[in-house]
């Protein structure tokens, strides 16, 4: 991974993280809008809207901390038991997903899917795709001597 590729995925990883700890916060806290949007999606599925609510957060908690883990992975020279790669792929999949699942929600559980959070979703599943494209790219560099 050249210089440009590493900031890259540095700044991505830590705004794409920093986004999301709004969002672990408003649905783990019970920010009445969270509260809300959730009675509303859960309907439509026969769930408890706050077990929905929670789970979610907890989710979305465990991505936002799995992207600055690998913002800080990227950014030192610190060798992990697990290798970097695996992290970092690991935590760029499980970010797409969620946010696809965002954007399922969005569509097909709201009366009005909320334009704004549909934005966030698909400028986080464009970034973590450009940062899975950046990990698993080889270059002759990458190679063993």
């Amino acid at each position: 991974m050249n210089k440009t590729q590493k900031t890259t995925v540095i700044i991505s990883s830590l705004l794409m993280g920093l986004v999301l700890s709004r969002f672990a916060i408003s649905k783990l806290t019970g920010w009445e809008i969270s509260v809300q949007a959730f009675i509303e999606m859960a309907k439509p599925l026969g769930l408890n809207p706050t077990f929905f609510r929670v789970s979610t957060g907890v989710l979305i908690l465990v991505v936002f901390l799995s992207y600055l883990t690998t913002a800080f992975l990227t950014l030192g020279t610190f060798q992990p038991a697990i290798s970097y790669r695996k992290i970092a792929l690991f935590t760029n999949a499980l970010g797409l997903l969620t946010m696809a699942g965002a954007l399922l929600s969005e569509f097909f559980l709201r009366v009005q899917p909320k334009m704004p959070l549909v934005y966030i979703a698909v400028g986080i599943i464009l970034f973590s795709a450009i940062n899975l494209w950046i990990i698993n790219k080889k270059t002759h560099y990458d190679q063993p001597i």
